[in-house]
């Protein structure tokens, strides 16, 4: 055989054998086809079983879920038919209860009818009565005038006049009486609650005057504070404005000033100089610069401590400023600061006492003096209430607090309890014994004008003022001045002197009517 030939065969049989393994292969594909459909036909048999017994399942639980919202919705309706069965009743009963007040009304309304038409009859009556009254009163007057022979209108003008007189003094007994049984009533509750609060504050008499004293350690330093041709002692008044006084009282220098400010600054600044040893006209120029700002700092202390002290909180800066500056003002003789809180004091006790809000009071009682603290000379002028009251608005102040610093010496009139509360604790404060040294002229004063108020009505033949102003005491003339004017003319002067004097405390007018006889035996 040839090469041909056998390559021929071999590739044959090569084609043979592959033939032959894809037939085997193909045997085999459609042996796994048959079980993969046996399979699937299993799966979807198992799948239908499970899908019926999932819809089952959930027909069951819709059915129940049905069953529990019907039961729910028939509970809503019942509650709902209960409500309006309930809201029914209600308003039948309203109707009835309405119906019933209905008929009760309409009695009500008959019984007034009946009444109006009586009214009515007696109305009339009286009316037709009125009428017959009044032609027999005319009938009356004319028979009257010709018995008397005076017209209506003459003897109504005698009988008024006969009366004005009696009606006036008889007028006047009754408030006389009324105000006396008013004063007996409240005097001693109002005694009570003076004296309580005069007794739970301490205080201190007057002590403040126009000079101050520096002690020295030796006399010796007299004349290095005089200097050199007293170049020194000149330099420290034109510095401070005070009078130094060196005279041969020993170891000591006297201040005089009437401002006690300047005056502290000078004792201060002396204190620094001596005890620094430096004594020279610059030198003192130096230190009373230094000294004049310790002083303001001292004054805001001052303020700020006795705000706190008093418990008082909230106060402007600048009222703070001007209650300090009052450490070193005085008034007759009584420190200005030490009143002020003197006054706080006591209108917070009396405040309690009547009921009154107590903070507001003590404010008002600590600021009612601050216009006697003027910043410049045109509010010298202002009357120290007044200015006082506008400084408090100016800074915030409540119109309590403002209208009882402008009310406590009658300026303007009073709008709350608290500023008669500062008026009393003012008066209490300043005339006690021992608060304030009076000048004798406006003492003298002030009895001449007593005395002249009771001259200035008729009958007063002499008129005293006594106890030191607290009692007037008016001898009348028994001819002109009956027992009923007197009482009466008492009453009047003491009006007249409360609404034209201002004095401390309370003046008591006593009236003297005599009727004397005299004979001579010879």
């Amino acid at each position: 055989m040839d090469i041909t030939t056998i390559s021929i065969a071999a590739a044959g049989g090569l084609i043979l054998g592959f033939i032959i393994a894809k037939i085997l292969e193909k045997g085999k594909a459609s042996k796994t086809i048959g079980q993969a459909k046996k399979e699937a036909s299993a799966i979807l048999k198992n799948a239908k079983i499970e899908g019926e017994s999932i819809k089952k399942d959930k027909i069951f639980q819709a059915k129940e879920k049905f069953l529990e919202m019907k039961a729910e919705h028939e509970k809503v309706i019942i509650n709902k038919d209960k409500k309006i069965a309930e809201a029914e009743k209600r308003t039948r009963d309203k109707e009835s209860q309405i119906s019933s007040e209905l008929a009760k009304a309409r009695r009500n309304n008959e019984k007034l009818e009946s009444q109006l038409k009586e009214v009515d009859h007696k109305k009339d009556f009286y009316e037709k009565k009125q009428a017959e009254l009044e032609k027999l009163h005319q009938s009356q007057v004319q028979q009257l005038e010709v018995i008397s022979g005076l017209s209506a209108e003459e003897a109504k003008a005698q009988l008024f006049e006969s009366l004005k007189e009696k009606a006036k003094a008889d007028a006047m007994s009754y408030m006389q009486s009324t105000l006396e049984e008013a004063k007996m009533s409240a005097q001693q509750e109002a005694k009570k609650i003076v004296i309580n609060t005069i007794q739970r504050v301490g205080t201190e008499e007057a002590i403040e005057n126009c000079v101050s004293v520096f002690n020295l350690e030796s006399d010796d330093v007299k004349g290095r504070i005089i200097g050199r041709e007293g170049r020194n002692i000149r330099a420290l008044e034109s510095a401070t404005g005070v009078e130094i006084i060196v005279d041969d009282t020993p170891e000591a220098i006297i201040l005089s000033c009437f401002d006690s400010v300047r005056r502290e600054v000078a004792r201060l600044s002396l204190h620094k100089l001596v005890t620094d040893g430096r004594i020279h006209p610059a030198r003192i120029e130096e230190v009373v610069r230094k000294t004049e700002k310790q002083i303001e700092q001292e004054i805001v202390e001052v303020g700020k401590r006795t705000v706190i002290d008093l418990g008082i909180h909230g106060l402007h800066p600048e009222l703070i400023k001007t209650v300090g500056r009052m450490k070193y003002r005085s008034s007759y003789g009584q420190n200005l600061l030490q009143h002020s809180r003197e006054v706080a004091k006591l209108c917070g006790i009396m405040a309690a006492e009547l009921g009154v809000n107590p903070k507001l009071a003590k404010r008002a009682g600590l600021l009612h003096d601050i216009g006697k603290v003027p910043n410049t000379e045109a509010e010298v002028e202002t009357p120290h209430a007044i200015l006082g009251m506008q400084w408090a608005e100016k800074f915030g102040e409540k119109d309590e607090v403002c209208n009882a610093i402008g009310a406590h010496h009658d300026e303007i009139d009073m709008k709350s309890l608290i500023a008669p509360i500062v008026q009393v604790c003012d008066a209490i404060s300043g005339a006690r014994p021992g608060a304030r040294r009076q000048v004798l002229d406006s003492y003298i004063q002030r009895l001449k004008d007593l005395e002249e108020i009771a001259f200035g009505f008729g009958g007063v033949q002499k008129a005293y003022a006594i106890q030191a102003g607290r009692e007037l005491r008016v001898i009348v003339e028994s001819e002109k001045v009956s027992d009923e004017k007197a009482a009466q003319l008492s009453f009047e002067i003491s009006q007249k002197i409360q609404t034209d004097m201002t004095y401390p405390g309370q003046v008591k007018v006593t009236v003297i009517r005599e009727t004397r006889s005299v004979n001579v035996a010879k």
